[in-house]
Parts: structure tokens; C-alpha cells; sequence
């Protein structure tokens, strides 16, 4: 029995090691005394993943990096990192799934972490002017219950743990508790509602802890199997303790979703946000979300726009409210059966309570080749600067990685 079990799991499991050079020409993001640096990476790690139909799911993905810096030795260090993502089925019409994500890094800028993110897309927040390893761990388990066929009701809990390294009094710890349950209905195939209630406990090191309550309602109609509209009302409250402000914002929009073809689709979303404080002048202004994709054989093509305003909570500087706007478009192409590049590019525009104005832009492309069945090979060139009203906020970064993985 032990003998066929571990014939099972074998093929699921595969092992694997990353080798990776790279060269940065600012390793601390600083706008003066730039300094520079060849890194090299090794990132022995395995992937597991295995499918039961209608039974389970998982896949499992873990790494260990060693970090060694050229010029500045006394910065290396160990790099873990990982993402777990599992479902399986209770009964036929209830799911239990998880997600996990695991990181321990010195970056100076952290990607976003949530799933839905593009992989160069990165937090507000940033650690300048010093080495200071964080670590994030994200735990996302949810429920899910079908009670027909296209009604739902799921509960999401997330805990997400930050810890900084380092006496440094601009960054701090945190940890957040988030409660998330939503209500799916449709009532007919062309009429359907989405109600979506979120309870966050939010913990700081020096920071006023917070309790917030947000409320997301959906109407959408259908006109066909290519056309939906919907409107959507949003409303926020963010309670913190003395000496924190208090907020709420109101976001009502409409929106359309319409496939012009099985592989090119969009969505447009405007609406209008009011942030009140308890005291001083709040924000307003449109909230805006318009997107393009298109597949092709070979070839997708993304294009989109988010403005309005964002928060940045449980991160490095917890920079809180600011007015924000993103435009952001990438190039996926797969150029021959062993040979894929990407190209993106993406400009920002926060601006803070604190009166700090930014615009940041920066470019990235790769290329991968499957060199042997086992054996592939990589290359990443990016580059990105923060223009900023406060000059010490500024910076410019050019990286290049070269990388080569063997799975085993």
C-alpha cells in the first residue's frame, strides 16, 4: 500500500534549482551615494501539485534562496518564499479552500501580493537608504457553499503577518485580521446581485491600530451572453485609535462588460468617491477601471487604467489614503514552441495626505527558452524611476537578471 501511495506522489513532485545573477545600479533606491551591486542567487526548491476531479486540488510551490551580494557581503542572507493554494470538496455543494503566501526579503520595493496582482506591480511603500529584511505571510482559508446553481454564500478569513528588521522608526510591524463573507444570487440568467461585507482588525507596532468596515453591493444585467452592465455602490468606514483620524468613503459606479469576440473583451467602470475625515478636508474625485484583452495564437495582449484612490496599510511605511492613478499595459508572446517574451510598462500617480506627489514609471521585459527538456534559461531587464516633490523620494533603479533552472 505504502509502495503504490509513494508511486502517486512521485510524478506530483518535482524538484528543482534557480541560479541567478544580477546586476543593480541602486540596491537601496537612495536619490543620491547610489550604490551598486552584483547579486547572485541559488534557490533550490520543488513544486507539488496534484488534481483529484471534483475531490481536491492543490498545488504547492516552496523555494530557499541564498542571497550573496558582491561589493556589500555583509547584506547576504536566506530568502524563503512559497504559495499554497488547495481546495477540496466537503460535499457536493461545499468547498473548503486555502491559500498561503510566504516571504522573507531585503527588496526595497515588495510586489503586491494578492493574487489577482500582475507580477511587476508593486506596493507604494518602500525601504531606502538601508538593508531591512521583512518578513510577509499571508493565510487565506475559505469556505464556500453552492446552495444552487448560481447562488453562493462563502466566508474568507485572511491573516497577514509583516515584521521588518532593523530599529529604523519609519518602518514598523503589523498584522491584519480580515473577515470577508459575500452572497452571489442570480435570480434569472439575466439578473443577478453580489453583496460582499469586509471586517478588518488591524494591529501596528507605533501606528494607531484600526478597525475597518467596508460594505460592496453589485447589481448586474445581462443583455446577452457578450453584454452586462452593472452598478456597484461601495462604502467605507475606517475607524482608528487616538491620535489616528477617522474616514469614510462612498463610491458609487456603473460599468459595462462586453466580449467583442471569444478573445478579445473589455470593461469600463466610472464613478465618482468622496473621502470625509473627522477632521481636516477630505479627497473627492472619479473612480475609473477600464481594461482590453486580447488573445491571440501566440499572443495576449493586456491594456488597462485604474484611477481614483488606493490604501496602503500593513506594509513597510503604512502610507495610508491617497488619490491614485494607474495605467498599465503588457505584450505576452510566445515566439517560437520553446521561446516566450513579455513586455510591460506602467505609469503611476499617487498623491498623499502628507502633501507628497509622485510619479512613477518604469519598463520591464523577459525572456525565457526551454534550452532541454530540464533545463531553461531566463533573462529579465528592467528600469524604473520615482519623480517626487520631496527630493529625498526620489530614485532610479536598472536591474538585469540572468537565470538558468534544472528541474529534476
Amino acid at each position: 500500500m505504502g509502495g503504490a501511495d509513494e508511486k502517486d506522489i512521485l510524478p506530483k513532485f518535482h524538484p528543482f534549482i534557480t541560479v541567478q545573477e544580477e546586476y543593480n545600479n541602486n540596491i537601496f533606491l537612495t536619490n543620491r551615494h547610489k550604490k551598486d551591486d552584483f547579486i547572485t542567487t541559488a534557490s533550490p526548491g520543488f513544486r507539488f501539485s496534484a488534481l483529484e476531479e471534483k475531490t481536491y486540488g492543490i498545488d504547492l510551490n516552496f523555494v530557499a534562496g541564498f542571497i550573496f551580494y558582491a561589493k556589500n557581503n555583509n547584506l547576504n542572507y536566506f530568502s524563503p518564499s512559497g504559495t499554497l493554494n488547495g481546495w477540496y470538496t466537503l460535499a457536493p455543494n461545499l468547498t473548503f479552500r486555502i491559500r498561503d503566501y510566504l516571504i522573507r526579503s531585503d527588496a526595497a520595493r515588495e510586489q503586491v501580493y494578492n493574487a489577482d496582482a500582475q507580477p511587476d506591480q508593486f506596493l507604494l511603500s518602500t525601504v531606502r537608504g538601508q538593508q531591512a529584511i521583512y518578513i510577509r505571510n499571508v493565510v487565506e482559508p475559505a469556505v464556500e457553499y453552492q446552495f444552487a446553481k448560481d447562488a453562493s454564500l462563502s466566508v474568507l478569513y485572511r491573516n497577514n503577518i509583516y515584521n521588518v528588521s532593523g530599529h529604523d522608526l519609519r518602518f514598523e510591524d503589523s498584522m491584519e485580521n480580515t473577515i470577508t463573507p459575500k452572497f452571489n444570487y442570480w435570480f434569472d440568467i439575466r439578473n443577478g446581485v453580489s453583496l460582499e461585507y469586509d471586517l478588518t482588525f488591524g494591529d501596528y507596532e507605533r501606528s494607531a491600530d484600526q478597525l475597518s468596515q467596508g460594505v460592496r453591493t453589485r447589481y448586474t444585467h445581462r443583455f446577452n451572453p457578450r453584454t452586462s452592465i452593472f452598478g456597484e455602490y461601495y462604502f467605507q468606514n475606517q475607524n482608528f485609535d487616538f491620535p489616528g483620524v477617522d474616514y469614510n468613503v462612498q463610491n458609487p459606479s456603473l460599468g459595462i462588460e462586453y466580449k467583442f469576440s471569444p478573445t478579445f473583451s473589455g470593461v469600463a467602470q466610472l464613478g465618482y468617491y468622496w473621502q470625509n475625515p473627522d477632521r481636516g478636508s477630505g479627497e473627492t474625485g472619479p473612480s475609473i477601471n477600464l481594461s482590453l484583452r486580447k488573445s491571440a495564437e501566440k499572443t495576449t495582449y493586456t491594456l488597462s487604467f485604474q484611477g481614483g484612490y488606493t490604501e496602503d496599510y500593513f506594509t513597510a511605511q503604512n502610507l495610508g489614503f491617497a488619490k491614485y492613478y494607474r495605467a498599465y499595459g503588457t505584450i505576452n508572446h510566445r515566439l517560437t514552441e520553446k521561446m516566450a517574451l513579455i513586455f510591460t510598462g506602467s505609469l503611476e500617480r499617487p498623491t498623499y495626505g502628507t502633501g507628497q506627489k509622485d510619479w512613477i514609471w518604469g519598463t520591464w521585459g523577459s525572456a525565457s527558452y526551454q534550452l532541454l527538456k530540464w533545463l531553461s534559461l531566463s533573462l529579465q531587464i528592467s528600469y524604473r524611476e520615482d519623480h517626487s516633490n520631496l527630493d529625498a523620494q526620489s530614485y532610479s533603479e536598472y536591474r538585469t537578471i540572468l537565470g538558468a533552472t534544472a528541474t529534476f
